[in-house]
């Protein structure tokens, strides 16, 4: 456990659609995953759902309108991130299957706090630790077994591609 820190708690409610073997991500242009390939999804705003959050961030981010199947689990992710007074952040991810209802891939529109440049597919051969973030990592371990490791994951060397 991280306790000499100070930590930025964030939650966020994430997508896997997946086509074979490759998911559906997005390039973070943003936050301590910049320049990385996430999976859709990101924060509630007030008065939204778990459900209604993960549709709006996944049309934003992907251009795809999605049906939320199966809750999968929640996992956490702990890695060093210099944000205005912290050092940690503390990122809780609630991970959804979804279907595609309708929609393309589309270049997203640029918003205050939009944070992805597109979307795209790729292969669990495709991504590593140095373009992918800790969820997406997870996400293809788990295609791979259908299982979420509980423990927290501290990735102490992260480093932020500017």
């Amino acid at each position: 456990m991280i306790t000499d820190k100070k930590i930025h708690r964030v939650f966020g409610v994430y997508g896997i659609y997946t086509d074979g073997n490759k998911i559906l991500v997005i390039n973070k242009n943003r936050g301590p995953y910049i320049n990385r390939y996430d999976l859709p999804g990101g924060s509630l705003e007030d008065g939204e759902s778990l459900t209604v959050a993960l549709k709006r961030e996944f049309l934003e981010e992907t251009g795809f309108e999605v049906k939320v199947d199966k809750n999968l689990g929640i996992a956490d992710f702990m890695l060093p991130w210099a944000w205005n007074e912290y050092e940690f952040v503390h990122h809780i991810a609630a991970y959804y299957l979804v279907e595609v209802i309708r929609g393309d891939i589309k270049i997203p529109h640029q918003f205050e706090g939009q944070d992805s440049l597109g979307a795209l597919w790729l292969s669990e051969e495709e991504a590593n630790i140095n373009n992918a973030s800790p969820l997406l990592l997870k996400a293809f371990r788990w295609l791979k077994g259908s299982v979420f490791d509980p423990d927290v994951e501290i990735y102490d060397d992260w480093e932020i591609r500017m």
